[in-house]
């Protein structure tokens, strides 16, 4: 199992509506420059958000249609708005993670072990 979660992890294996959020990840871990700044500090988070708004501009990841009418709750981390009946929204701030990668890792690893409760994007 540990080799199946790293290939999950790392793209090699697919996960149910894991592609964009696995492709998003391997940017992000693209994109990290030598010498950069200690992961979870100030300046690596800005510069990792600053690569990933440019993906999702570039990829044109932006859910654009949230009914802000539709609030249902919110945690520490992130609001829940519904889309439909069978569909929600979160809106995640990522607050309690040290990256952003982290944070991707963890709808991954989500959605390996509960396919049925899938994040899509």
């Amino acid at each position: 199992m540990k080799n199946e979660i790293r290939n999950v992890l790392s793209g090699k294996s697919e996960v149910r509506f894991g592609k964009v959020i696995q492709a998003i990840s391997s940017y992000l871990g693209k994109s990290k420059s030598t010498g950069e700044a200690i992961k979870g500090s100030k300046s690596f988070r800005q510069q990792e958000t600053e690569n990933l708004v440019s993906y999702i501009d570039k990829n044109r990841l932006w859910l654009v249609d949230i009914d802000f009418s539709q609030y249902v709750s919110e945690g520490a981390e992130q609001k829940v708005y519904l889309k439909d009946s069978q569909h929600v929204i979160k809106l995640n701030d990522a607050i309690y993670y040290t990256s952003w990668v982290d944070y991707f890792h963890n709808l991954l690893l989500h959605n390996y072990f509960f396919p049925d409760t899938a994040y899509v994007y």
